[in-house]
């Protein structure tokens, strides 16, 4: 969900790629139901692993796996956690609140890139 909601609510200051820890191969029908229902696309959405070129492309990594960055990342500075309920097997309900709580913490991570931007430009720009 994370990847959708990031590509249109936040795309003009990150790009988004999902890859997990343990991915299920596939994306579930209520994860999708949900995206579209909220007016995000599904398509080409996919469960990969990350890789070490994913990895290594990244600024910042997104841990969503429930298990703290320390553990779950060899090399685990530019990852932050974020605490997120998995809603695999859940009800509708669980994943609309799952898609707002994730729809939150997008719109708090690019406002941060935003002014961290700002102040990098400005850094930059000084004369």
């Amino acid at each position: 969900m994370a990847e959708a909601i990031a590509h249109r609510d936040a795309s003009k200051v990150m790009t988004a790629e999902s890859a997990g820890l343990a991915p299920l191969g596939y994306v579930p029908e209520m994860t999708k139901r949900t995206l579209e229902k909220n007016g995000y696309s599904a398509v080409g959405l996919v469960s990969k692993p990350i890789s070490r070129d994913l990895w290594e492309a990244a600024d910042l990594v997104v841990n969503m796996s429930g298990e703290p960055r320390e553990r779950a990342f060899q090399e685990f500075a530019k990852v932050e956690d974020w605490e997120v309920e998995d809603p695999f097997g859940e009800d509708p309900a669980v994943y609309q609140r799952i898609c707002e709580e994730i729809r939150e913490r997008v719109a708090v991570l690019a406002a941060r890139l935003r002014e961290e931007s700002k102040r990098t430009h400005a850094k930059r720009t000084k004369v």
